[in-house]
């Protein structure tokens, strides 16, 4: 092994890949606000700085270790220059930190303090950008953006939309989407890995705090929560205790504490999930057809795919997410007992839960199966609000008929728990999939069931994902089931768990849901009897018109472009018919392009020139009945090049 000295002390390394990583492991902590190691080298923060034996200073983060190199750490040089450093970065910030939802969990804040700036030189910065409030689960202020570039990194880099990037140039320099638009109006997924990377409250996840107060002091509201099974394993560490830790007694015990009348387990709905995803994977895979299944938990996943891979959105699997599931079912289930009016709130890990809550498909006559969705983050300040200690709370269970879980529930938390619980599902037995665990972006596993082999992947991080695609498209690859989750290593990662990423906690979390998982007694979601007699009772059978009701969903491609029509004549003819033919995404695929050049023929054969406006545009946002046209106002789909003729018959040439 080769070796450096470090501060006077000679320090060994092998693998790492900077001097940053060598000095951390020899124990000496320096302060960084742009460094990631999933992340490329981006050296911006110049925190890191080091010096060498001549007097050189170094960004320890982008320099390579070097046998025989002798650096320093914290002379008195640098720590002057990282003081320096911190008051321009301060300088540029809308410093009103008593008000600033990140207080007390912002790494500017940390640094702040741990580099002893107790003062700025320079005034505030004196324009003040608008806040972008578009999105349904985040809030971007421009205004505390220290330009690190942490969000614009994991976008383009670990997810690979790159929605978020640099405009302009020197003091004008800021963090923004393409043309400066809101976040609502490009394909952000709402992942929140920005949020989760980004050091102080220039990205934030949106509160729904207010919302569930209120209904929670409104007499005429009956208000229930669900937790999903992440938080059973990290929930824990906003009252001090270590990542991996179940805390999901205390967890009900604190919703009960605020009000909550009964608190269900998400992960019930998640054994419902591989139920029915696995009567649909056994019919497609006895069809032969729409292969491979796409899982469709993640709803950051699922918009991406609406966003870019509509031809796609057949493989994706009908049933809703766990959450939508279990909205669903209270909603009903209360109906039918005629309790007032259910207020809905899901503690979740994610905040792309937000957006999909708001979905106009999941709610029946306008009433949302889920009202509220609350991050963990969120839960954890309505507990310190309330002057609940968390610590000296009283453990309590989930309530039944949705609190009871299997195994197979719980690890749906982790990347490859759903595919593992399909799998289990398959086949009878305590059987379990060490193959498909672990916190890679991408695992391939294969197995015998039903007297054929099922050929599984499981992706973490849309990149990944996208790698994975462009292999099944290529013919490289083949599979009957794939998993996908937005945020690396699954939900036990997501945005609205901590401050800040660390694959340490990650780890820890995943590990301590497949311990839970170990210690129960049923661990295949067929087993569990309480879906059993939820079918007896409600839903008839996986698969049926009641179930795909309550259970399922369809998908439709998201259009990026604002409707327009492209005219194909200087000037439509006066009191002309208009026919417009859709040449979006999904009607494009489906053959608008033929049918549109059908029309041109035909009404050109007819000498309907005069007669009748032809056009393209995009999109008559009816993509599940492409390809689409419109007629006047009447819009038509499913139409063909031999519905053309008929179309056309009842116009006449002009005289």
């Amino acid at each position: 092994m080769k070796s450096m000295q470090i501060n006077g002390k000679t320090v060994q390394f092998d693998q790492e890949k900077n001097m940053l990583e060598v000095i951390r492991n020899a124990g000496i902590e320096l302060p960084t606000f742009c460094y990631y190691s999933e992340l490329s080298i981006y050296g911006a923060c110049r925190l890191c700085l080091v010096e060498d034996r001549k007097g050189n200073i170094i960004a320890s983060c982008s320099e390579p270790p070097k046998d025989g190199a002798e650096i320093l750490t914290h002379t008195l040089r640098l720590q002057k220059q990282r003081r320096n450093t911190m008051e321009l970065l301060l300088a540029n910030h809308d410093r009103d930190c008593t008000t600033c939802g990140k207080s007390g969990a912002c790494k500017l804040q940390e640094l702040t303090k741990a580099l002893g700036v107790d003062s700025v030189r320079f005034g505030k910065h004196d324009i003040r950008l608008p806040l972008d409030t578009s999105s349904a689960s985040l809030v971007r202020n421009p205004n505390k953006c220290i330009l690190c570039g942490d969000c614009v990194r994991v976008c383009e880099e670990i997810q690979g939309i790159g929605v978020i990037g640099f405009a302009y140039r020197g003091s004008k320099a800021r963090v923004t989407p393409p043309f400066d638009k809101n976040l609502s109006d490009v394909a952000c997924i709402s992942c929140g890995l920005c949020v989760s990377h980004c050091p102080t409250a220039a990205l934030e996840v949106r509160s729904e705090t207010d919302h569930v107060w209120r209904a929670l002091y409104d007499d005429t509201k009956t208000v229930v929560a669900q937790v999903a099974p992440a938080l059973r394993v990290s929930f824990g560490e906003a009252f001090g205790l270590k990542p991996g830790t179940i805390s999901t007694g205390k967890i009900v015990g604190a919703l009960k504490a605020l009000g909550f009348k009964m608190v269900f387990d998400t992960s019930f709905c998640s054994d419902l999930t591989v139920v029915e995803e696995s009567a649909e994977l056994n019919k497609r895979i006895a069809d032969n057809e729409s292969l491979p299944l796409f899982t469709s938990c993640c709803p950051a996943w699922v918009k991406f795919a609406e966003l870019k891979y509509p031809k796609y959105l057949k493989n994706l699997s009908t049933c809703r997410s766990p959450q939508q599931m279990l909205g669903s079912l209270v909603k009903e289930r209360f109906k039918q007992a005629g309790e007032k009016q259910v207020y809905m709130v899901s503690v979740m890990p994610c905040t792309a839960k937000k957006e999909e809550a708001k979905n106009p498909k999941f709610a029946a006559n306008g009433v949302a199966d889920v009202d509220s969705v609350i991050t963990a983050i969120e839960l954890a300040s309505m507990i310190k609000s309330a002057g609940i200690i968390f610590e000296e709370l009283e453990e309590l269970p989930f309530d039944m008929p949705f609190g009871f879980a299997t195994g197979a529930g719980t690890i749906f938390g982790v990347t490859g728990g759903v595919t593992e619980a399909v799998l289990r599902g398959l086949k009878p037995g305590k059987s379990v999939y060490k193959e498909v665990r672990g916190l890679q972006g991408l695992k391939e596993y294969s197995t015998e069931a039903g007297g054929r082999v099922i050929k599984a992947a499981i992706v973490s991080g849309i990149q990944n994902a996208k790698n994975l695609i462009a292999k099944i498209e290529s013919g490289q690859a083949t599979y009957d089931i794939v998993e996908v989750m937005a945020c690396p290593g699954g939900c036990v990662n997501g945005a609205g768990l901590s401050a800040s990423p660390h694959s340490a906690k990650t780890r820890l979390r995943s590990e301590g849901l497949y311990k839970e998982d170990a210690q129960m007694q049923f661990v295949r979601s067929p087993e569990n009897p309480v879906i059993e007699k939820l079918y007896a009772d409600l839903l008839g059978s996986p698969g049926s018109h009641k179930a795909h009701d309550l259970l399922h969903t369809h998908y439709s491609s998201r259009k990026r472009i604002h409707a327009m029509e492209l005219g194909f004549e200087e000037k439509p003819p006066e009191k002309a018919e208009e026919i417009k033919v859709c040449v979006g995404t999904c009607c494009y695929t489906k053959g608008s392009y033929d049918l549109f050049q059908e029309f041109f023929k035909e009404i050109a054969e007819r000498n309907l020139g005069e007669r009748v406006s032809l056009q393209a545009t995009f999109c008559l946002e009816r993509c599940q009945e492409s390809p689409n046209i419109k007629v006047g106002d009447k819009i038509l789909g499913g139409v063909n090049r031999t519905d053309v003729a008929g179309i056309l018959s009842g116009l006449t040439p002009k005289e």
